[in-house]
């Protein structure tokens, strides 16, 4: 565990992203194969099963201190990561172990099946044997993912650094259903054909948001336009006689969606297709919203299947014939995707994504403006001879997306974040007016500077009404512009609208109190964008 706890420092004593290369790739170099196997997937996502709860560590941390759970409490409050408040306040270690970090994983793995008392035995004797930091990735380990500077792409370079091997295919290695039980370092990294599983994805290519009008990017005729979905981005793996449905986020989601199995009747063997996922029904593509029915369902019941019918509405093709294209031109991609698609059945579970075409810039500008019409969030831009490539690049790939909504709400509640942010006020609840009376309806929590929340974190501890838990009620004097995506109807929400990513796009000083919106505005919305 040393040798990970001294990457960890390395890596979260620095902002500069060349020094956290440097030290992964040394890491990778040097460490144990096993260990670096983990050290990959924890920094991917894919921590161990879980020793215990939250409530337990908590308990038996303020055991092993000899302070009351309410210490404690209120420590991890200030803190903000359970984790490090319990490294801080258990006493020094009686002894020094140095055992790796694949041996505490396995160990944790363990104890999972053993009595309570005998799991709290084996956590307080492993806090005696751990140092500070050490100790902190350890209850990282029973808590939580290791969220400390180190994304996908940044591992993916270090990769590349200490293996000599291209990122792009550093990046498609770590795509897939894999856990360290069920690979190896040589398998997944070093061995050729590594990406022979049937079921991995390609990586996926992101575009940046466009910030300045499309003329900057040069010729027209240089680049194609399709809408912006709003569904669930996915890609669609057809290989070995079987169906593989991936989210953007690597999540495998082939049994949320069963319609998908029926693909293989309608598209060759070989198959790699991106797009977006949406329910379509025949009044056309339909909202996120009808959408969110389908999403985390084990089982799906015939009635949903009918109620709620999606499809892949497909922009890109990645593999074709088993073999990877993603190096040819984005025009003759989709030339070989418009070829594969043509002629398809009407019960076919997929449909190619019509292009937008346009003359000028103006022109597609004011095509733009009937996104919501269409049920999109706005514009793609792509340049018609991009490559498909791995992760965000910034140049031949743009969301152009159509303005915000915004309401101007009133803050009633506040409560702190967590992190860097533990000791600020940083999620707020909001409210608009519905005659005399404030009624809550929906949270926000991103979209101010520092400073601002540290001034507005400085007026709540002024002005609590009253205490709830974490949460205060505040005097409503406070007017702040909510951006949001979407609005939709709800039935868990007292204000009957839910809002799709709400921010705050910027306090209003300007705007008294009885100024802001009323529920009438929010339904009237609801009327014409829902």
């Amino acid at each position: 565990m040393k040798r990970f706890a001294q990457l960890f420092r390395e890596i979260d004593g620095s902002t500069k992203t060349t020094v956290k290369v440097a030290a992964l790739a040394d890491y990778f170099r040097d460490a144990p194969e096993t260990d670096r196997l983990w050290t990959v997937a924890l920094f991917s996502g894919r921590r161990p099963r879980r020793a215990t709860t939250t409530t337990r560590l908590r308990e038996w941390a303020a055991e092993r201190a000899g302070l009351p759970l309410w210490l404690l409490e209120e420590s991890y409050a200030i803190v903000g990561d359970l984790a490090e408040t319990i490294a801080l306040l258990l006493p020094p270690g009686e002894s020094v172990d140095d055992s790796g970090l694949t041996f505490w994983i396995n160990a944790l793995r363990d104890i999972s099946n053993v009595s309570e008392e005998d799991r709290k035995d084996f956590i307080h004797r492993a806090w005696d044997q751990l140092g500070t930091t050490e100790r902190f990735l350890f209850n990282k380990l029973i808590t939580g993912g290791f969220r400390i500077g180190v994304s996908q792409k940044l591992m993916t370079r270090a990769l590349a650094q200490a293996t000599g091997r291209d990122e792009a295919e550093m990046a498609h290695r770590l795509m897939g259903n894999w856990t360290p039980e069920t690979t190896s370092w040589h398998e997944l990294i070093e061995a050729e054909n590594s990406a022979a599983d049937a079921s991995r994805p390609y990586p996926f290519y992101l575009a940046y948001g466009l910030d300045t009008e499309p003329k900057a990017l040069g010729p027209p005729e240089d680049w194609r336009a399709e809408w912006k979905w709003d569904g669930i981005r996915g890609q669609l793996v057809l290989r070995d006689g079987s169906h593989f449905l991936w989210s953007r986020g690597e999540e495998l989601i082939t049994d949320t969606f069963p319609e998908f199995a029926r693909a293989i009747d309608f598209v060759p063997d070989g198959t790699v297709l991106d797009g977006e996922i949406m329910v379509w029904t025949a009044e056309g593509p339909q909202s996120f919203n009808a959408l969110q029915k389908r999403i985390g369902r084990k089982t799906v019941s015939k009635k949903l299947l009918t109620d709620a019918p999606v499809e892949l509405c497909a922009y890109d093709l990645l593999e074709e014939h088993g073999t990877d294209i993603r190096d040819q031109p984005f025009a003759e991609r989709r030339t070989r995707l418009e070829r594969l698609l043509a002629d398809l059945p009407r019960d076919a579970p997929l449909r190619l994504s019509p292009p937008v075409d346009f003359g000028t810039w103006e022109d597609l500008a004011r095509i733009r403006k009937g996104a919501r019409e269409a049920t999109a969030e706005g514009l793609m831009l792509k340049r018609a001879d991009s490559p498909y490539l791995a992760g965000r690049k910034k140049g031949d790939w743009w969301k152009w997306k159509l303005d915000p909504l915004t309401i101007d709400a009133v803050m009633i509640y506040a409560q702190s974040g967590s992190g860097r942010r533990a000791n600020l006020f940083t999620d707020f609840t909001f409210a608009v007016w519905n005659g005399n009376d404030l009624v809550p309806f929906t949270k926000a929590y991103s979209g101010l500077s520092d400073e601002e929340f540290r001034e507005i974190t400085a007026w709540v501890r002024r002005n609590t009404r009253q205490k709830f838990g974490p949460v205060r009620q505040v005097t409503p004097e406070h007017v702040f512009e909510i951006a949001f995506e979407g609005i939709q109807r709800s039935t868990r929400h007292k204000s009957g609208v839910a809002l799709r990513f709400p921010r705050m796009a910027r306090w209003r000083r300007d705007k008294p109190v009885q100024e802001a919106n009323t529920l009438d505005d929010l339904k009237e919305m609801l009327r014409q964008y829902g």
